[in-house]
């Protein structure tokens, strides 16, 4: 297979990269890293890239930005920037990207676990994290040609302690999961799910 993964030098994406490598032609895409570099914000970035590596078989988004700060101090602005970034970042990916995924391909976007357990700061997050879910649910009943599309909901995850103090209680999530449930969502045969990580 053919596999793009977008962030895959971030965190949870170069763990998601290290179960396919090696069984199947990778595309790594990144910010300013990897194979190629793209701006989700702008579809003409997605576009280009798109154009440059041809059909594929499988895409997973492990990336998007969003505001982390208690509501008090929270700004449309701040709002925004999950919104363009996070959100509707991932759904141009699909938006554009179902143009060239083969059939039976499938698309993996992430989410995150504060759409169901919030904490405190983590409004903007929920709001995003809660859209994207909607989105693939929604997409998965209008995607041609037998493509899948599901969402991975991770919790914090072991690798990022900087994030353990501001979720409090929530016991940190193995990366070995987490990038499980983008295998399974890549090579399963879900679609218009959310696979929770928690």
């Amino acid at each position: 297979m053919k596999i793009i993964i977008i962030g895959a030098t971030g965190t949870i994406g170069r763990h998601v990269a290290t179960l396919f490598e090696g069984k199947h032609e990778l595309i790594k895409v990144g910010a300013t890293k990897g194979d190629y570099q793209i701006d989700i914000c702008s579809g003409q970035s997605i576009k280009i890239f798109f154009e440059t590596v041809g059909p594929f078989d499988a895409l997973i988004s492990t990336t998007g930005k969003a505001a982390f700060k208690s509501l008090k101090d929270l700004s449309n602005a701040d709002f925004r920037l999950g919104l363009d970034n996070k959100l509707l970042g991932q759904i141009s990916l699909v938006l554009i990207g179902q143009h060239y995924i083969n059939p039976a391909g499938s698309f993996t976007l992430t989410s995150g676990i504060l759409s169901e357990d919030p904490v405190p700061g983590g409004s903007a997050l929920s709001t995003v994290n809660g859209a994207i879910n909607a989105f693939v649910k929604g997409a998965a009943i209008e995607l041609k040609n037998d493509v899948r599309i599901n969402a991975v909901s991770p919790g914090v995850v072991e690798d990022s302690p900087s994030f353990f103090e501001v979720f409090p209680g929530h016991i940190p999530v193995k990366m070995e999961r987490v990038a499980n449930a983008y295998y399974k969502s890549v090579m399963g045969a879900l679609t218009g799910e959310t696979i929770r990580v928690f």
